[in-house]
């Protein structure tokens, strides 16, 4: 049974602006309730602080998706993945987009403005927002996920 989804957080670096925004677009146009936590324009930021802040918002809202952007989308899903409630998928296609949710339960699609064109990039999130964990013996797989920095995992 697919939980259901309370929001959608949206973050980018500056390199991840314009992507980040018409994923916003495209998402409230589809009914989901989006919070774009920035930043607002190009001025250079860096991505382990808007990382870090969707991994934050995300800890006080476990039901959520979110959504990740950089140049390249590595820098980005690397410091949500930090965060041990996180697990973002760097993805460039519809199947990577559909088995970080089947097979790894990802929370986060983490996205490269400059290596992902616009309509792949919104294929790959209406895919992620439409694919249930499968769940099975995938479960103690993932949930091992969250127990490797305390070294439970192994």
């Amino acid at each position: 049974m697919a939980k259901e989804i309370s929001k959608v957080y949206l973050s980018s670096d500056h390199a991840g602006i314009d992507l980040r925004k018409a994923v916003a677009a495209h998402l409230q146009a589809a009914g989901y309730a989006v919070e774009d936590l920035g930043p607002e324009d190009g001025m250079s930021v860096d991505y382990p602080d808007y990382g870090a802040k969707l991994a934050m918002a995300m800890n006080e809202d476990r039901q959520a998706r979110g959504i990740a952007v950089c140049g390249s989308g590595i820098g980005i899903s690397m410091a949500v993945n930090r965060f041990p409630w996180m697990r973002a998928a760097l993805v460039g296609d519809t199947t990577a987009a559909r088995l970080c949710r089947e097979h790894n339960d990802a929370n986060v699609l983490a996205l490269g403005q400059r290596l992902t064109g616009r309509a792949v990039a919104i294929d790959c999130v209406d895919t992620f927002m439409a694919t249930a964990f499968e769940g099975g013996r995938h479960t103690a797989r993932v949930d091992k996920l969250s127990s490797l920095g305390d070294g439970a995992g192994t």
